[in-house]
């Protein structure tokens, strides 16, 4: 009896997400027939000239002498 539960359940769900699948696809291909309107083209022509990309370069100087290694302890002393 589970295992007939656990089919039917399997099958609801293959049967939702075809119903889904094809609604989608039929909204897509409803859309890509549509013909666009002169203010949409304009919009998209607009739209096309991308916006210029700035990069923040850092440069780094490198040290010509290095002073002594300072030593670091680790203590459990609360007092320093």
């Amino acid at each position: 009896m589970a295992a007939a539960g656990f089919f039917y359940t399997v099958l609801i769900f293959a049967i939702c997400f075809v119903i889904v699948s094809v609604i989608k696809l039929a909204r897509m291909g409803v859309e890509s027939t549509k013909m666009p309107t002169a203010e949409e083209e304009k919009k998209q022509q607009k739209a096309e000239k991308p916006k210029p990309v700035y990069y923040i370069v850092e440069k780094r100087r490198t040290r010509k002498s290095y002073s002594e290694p300072r030593e670091i302890t680790f203590t459990d002393d609360k007092r320093r």
